[in-house]
């Protein structure tokens, strides 16, 4: 079912309810006195998150031998087995933007709450190797890793789940559909890691759709690079990278967006959820007033909680 939630009904509704009825005819006309404009609370920056105190206590797991096959691996209280959360970090795709470290604070956040976090790196767009097919490949191979420490970690593979942020939110939706690629594909899996479900956090998962509507240096400069060319072989490269064209998916997945987030617009969320709403998924839509897109990833704040109860549900009996 395509659900959105919002605040916006309800504050028309508070709205209505508080407007003062009309002055009787025989009071006195007295000129109108213009109430002060309340002041939107600012949104979180980058800075902000920074500034608070960076959690410590992940693994960090060399999975393979590259430089940036590594994934930290937070772990929860208690002996498990441990559901699993699959988390990829934003920045554009470009590793000069972010790493995974942005995401410690969401991760921390989730390992509170029960979940082993398995936070991955990736190649970026701006690194060797990196774009495609480098960085779908290295995300592939970074979550298909699991299958090898589940065991000495009591993961619990029954139980993952996935978030990413931003370009993350892209890179983790395509986790989720990646088993739909066509044999001979380079970049299908072999045997890949099944999801529960996935929260795609103030993501860019269509990339056709994102490409004229986020900052133009965000995914319009690294556009050709991270899709890769086309050719008669591969005519199409939104074909096969591009989670909106691999619809449906047949993995649960919800859209969280912040409504003030100029990254990504929830009129992003909206327009993949009916998308997928349409090609048979179970695809929701959260909504978060007075949310930007740092809010996403901080703990303490309506967002983190939200998501964190959506990746909770995808996993309940």
């Amino acid at each position: 079912m395509f659900k959105a939630i919002s605040a916006v009904g309800a504050l028309a509704l508070l709205a209505a309810a508080c407007t003062p009825a009309p002055s009787p005819a025989s009071a006195p006309v007295t000129a109108a006195i213009e109430e002060p404009a309340m002041a939107e609370p600012p949104l979180m920056t980058w800075p902000d998150l920074l500034a608070i105190e960076r959690p410590t206590g992940a693994e960090k797991i060399g999975w393979g031998t590259g430089q940036t096959d590594i994934a930290d691996l937070w772990l929860p209280a208690g002996a498990g087995p441990h559901p699993v959360a699959v988390m990829v970090h934003g920045g554009c795709w470009q590793k000069s933007i972010a790493d995974r470290t942005l995401m410690d604070w969401m991760a921390h956040g989730l390992a509170q709450r029960g979940w082993a976090v398995w936070n991955i790196e990736y190649r970026g767009v701006d690194e060797a190797g990196g774009g495609y097919p480098g960085t779908f490949l290295d995300v592939g191979a970074a979550t298909d890793a699991l299958a090898v420490y589940a065991p000495q970690y009591n993961l619990d593979l029954s139980r993952v789940t996935g978030i990413g942020h931003s370009a993350g939110g892209h890179l983790i939706l395509w986790l989720a559909a990646r088993g739909k690629l066509p044999e001979g594909n380079a970049l299908k899996p072999e045997s890949p890691i099944a999801f529960r479900g996935v929260v795609v956090s103030g993501g860019l998962a269509d990339l056709e759709a994102a490409r004229p509507v986020t900052l133009e240096s965000c995914l319009d400069a690294v556009y050709e690079p991270l899709t890769g060319p086309a050719s008669a072989e591969r005519p199409d490269p939104l074909a096969d990278v591009s989670p909106a064209r691999l619809l449906p998916i047949g993995v649960p997945f919800v859209s969280v967006h912040g409504d003030k987030d100029q990254i990504a617009p929830p009129l992003l969320g909206e327009a993949l959820t009916g998308k997928a709403v349409a090609a048979g998924d179970a695809a929701e839509l959260i909504i978060v007033p007075e949310t930007g897109h740092v809010e996403l990833v901080a703990p303490d704040t309506d967002a983190f909680r939200l998501q964190a109860e959506a990746l909770e549900r995808f996993i309940q009996p």
